[in-house]
């Protein structure tokens, strides 16, 4: 996917986004950081075509976004939302099946396709025991995880998270984050996160873009990128950065 000169504003006043310009490696796990109301989720949604650039192009696979047709889109590219909603009752399978409705149609059912799909989503996040269980007998991480397995049955090679381990506890942050990473490993998934916690986004990423007022300011392997420099021009806070062969990389804030 190729980030191409995006710029976008809500009101067609202050540009949110401006003149963004980068790309999506395929088969890796890039995650765009940055302080509050930078433009992240912003930059997301105009990835996905939830929000129409005022300037510039986002190309998948050779092709614009809006030249694809919704149903088209929708087998190439998944997204869970920072935010979701779900009839209480609605069963974890249940739930998970609706991200086959992309490859249905009135003409051509294929139910056991659909089935396949369904059971492999739900294998792939640990659920298959609870498939018959309603989204409010679940936890947190759990319902999390729901989106997730809907998202993998649409059958994509690219998927968009928002900020996923929003909410979560420490566990189940780190959970999500095994999971996420699992998919990339194991099925060669393209995926784009969101995160704020920059030790995650080091630790769980191939590539990382960094977003300031609306621009994005840099694009690279952590190791390339990240630097006591960078962090206090991005987040104004004072940083030791450490590194060992447990943990890899990571930073310590150490002030102001």
């Amino acid at each position: 996917m190729e980030i191409n000169n995006i710029s976008f504003s809500y009101d067609k006043k202050v540009d949110q986004l401006k003149s963004v310009q980068g790309e999506i490696p395929h088969g890796k796990i890039t995650t765009i950081i940055g302080p509050n109301g930078c433009g992240k989720s912003t930059l997301l949604g105009v990835m996905s075509q939830n929000f129409a650039p005022r300037a510039g192009q986002i190309i998948l696979d050779g092709k614009a976004i809006p030249a694809y047709k919704p149903k088209e889109l929708a087998k190439k590219l998944a997204v869970v939302h920072q935010h979701n909603d779900a009839p209480s009752d609605l069963t974890v399978e249940k739930l998970t099946a609706f991200g086959r409705l992309p490859h249905k149609s009135l003409f051509s059912p294929n139910q056991e396709e659909d089935e396949q799909a369904v059971e492999w989503a739900l294998t792939c996040t640990n659920l298959l025991d609870k498939r018959k269980l309603t989204i409010d007998q679940l936890s947190g991480g759990e319902r999390q995880r729901v989106w997730i397995a809907m998202a993998l049955a649409q059958k994509t090679s690219l998927l968009f998270l928002d900020e996923p381990t929003t909410y979560l506890d420490i566990f189940y942050q780190i959970e999500l984050l095994e999971l996420i990473r699992n998919l990339n490993e194991q099925y060669g998934l393209t995926i784009v996160m969101v995160l704020h916690d920059i030790n995650q986004a080091i630790r769980y990423s191939d590539n990382i873009m960094v977003m300031k007022n609306g621009e994005l300011l840099m694009q690279g392997s952590a190791q390339e990128i990240i630097t006591v420099e960078l962090i206090k021009r991005i987040y104004g806070v004072d940083v030791l950065i450490k590194e060992d062969e447990r943990t890899g990389l990571y930073i310590v804030p150490v002030g102001i």
